[in-house]
């Protein structure tokens, strides 16, 4: 496994971040693995050389986080040696079912449960650490933008919880370039932590983050670790999907999940061209079209580590494989090369 520099900080990560959404309770969404099926999934990526991990405090509510946190108890790893994301933004139904992965309804949730109001993000950032089981989070990342809370009074919060030594470094996730050039004014005007990252819809058929986003987070040093790189597993199946005008769904993920079915319902002629391309490379390279999708976002300066979840324990060696896999000059932009501007996605308002 390679080491990288996050971004414009001294911390070190693994080019692939483990995303944990996949680990908890299949009460919450029905592609969850339970504890019994995440723990060795997540000794697999632990043994492969992977130490940066991804989680929130609304992946099936709590529970991917005490996973992860019961995890490093049993194997005795020292903190020091791992990196812990997790998340605040979203409510926590203590039912354990999922009321809202997105934004609809949130209007009918019980006031300060979810936002980024100081006293949510005091509340929340106590209860990761609970289940966790830590002193400390590496990186505690804003799900979403809040409307309703001004940014100095989330950024204040932010900044508090990295002065008391609970959080070492601060995040963000999809949100408009504006919102974002915004929250990092007011950090700076005020003295405050900047945040140090961006965690972004990012993939080879969704590339609009090009625009304004990334120029951003490069001229800013803050460094991007891409969310959903394959695209709801539809890179992995690059060829079937390139080639049918519906594809039945090969995994419980890929029937329920609602972005899933968002990302195919949505896929242009360009996008199967892009499919094509990535199957023919992959097939010319002997590697899997999803390591060529992993591989190409790590050919992105500005990118560290793209977030990666697996169901299968057989997939994390293949995703971690994909860090050796080279493209030269030309593979990349035939890779590239037929991308068709598209709507907005990712969550944003």
């Amino acid at each position: 496994m390679k080491y990288v520099k996050f971004g414009n900080t001294g911390l070190k990560v693994s080019q692939i971040c483990f995303g944990c959404m996949s680990f908890g309770s299949p009460k919450w969404q029905p592609w969850v693995l339970d504890e019994a099926q995440s723990l060795p999934i997540l000794k697999k990526a632990w043994d492969l050389g992977i130490n940066f991990f991804d989680t929130a405090d609304m992946y099936s509510n709590g529970e991917s986080e005490r996973i992860l946190g019961k995890f490093i108890k049993e194997n005795n790893i020292k903190r020091e040696e791992i990196v812990i994301a997790t998340k605040v933004f979203f409510p926590i139904d203590k039912s354990g079912e999922q009321k809202t992965l997105f934004r609809n309804g949130v209007q009918n949730l019980v006031p300060n449960t979810y936002g980024l109001s100081r006293k949510h993000i005091m509340h929340a950032v106590e209860d990761s650490l609970q289940r966790l089981g830590t002193d400390y989070i590496d990186l505690y990342i804003i799900h979403r933008w809040d409307n309703n809370t001004p940014i100095e009074e989330t950024m204040e919060a932010l900044h508090d919880l990295v002065k008391s030594g609970k959080v070492r470094h601060i995040g963000a996730s999809s949100m408009w370039a504006w919102q974002f050039a915004k929250a990092q004014h007011v950090a700076e005007m005020k003295g405050w932590t900047k945040f140090v990252s961006m965690q972004n819809l990012y993939n080879l058929l969704y590339r609009e983050e090009e625009r304004d986003m990334i120029p951003l987070c490069k001229d800013q040093l803050t460094t991007c670790t891409p969310w959903s790189p394959i695209s709801r597993g539809i890179l992995a199946r690059a060829h079937e999907f390139a080639d049918s005008t519906q594809i039945e769904g090969s995994s419980t993920r890929a029937t329920t999940d609602p972005f899933a079915k968002q990302f195919e319902k949505e896929l242009t002629e360009g996008d199967k061209e892009t499919l094509r391309r990535v199957s023919e490379i992959a097939k010319k390279k002997d590697v899997t079209p999803a390591q060529i999708a992993i591989a190409w976002l790590l050919t992105k300066p500005y990118v560290s580590a793209p977030v990666v979840g697996v169901t299968k324990i057989e997939n994390v060696e293949l995703n971690v494989a994909a860090t050796e896999i080279v493209f030269t000059e030309e593979e990349i932009k035939h890779l590239e090369g037929a991308y068709v501007t598209k709507a907005v996605q990712g969550a944003l308002q």
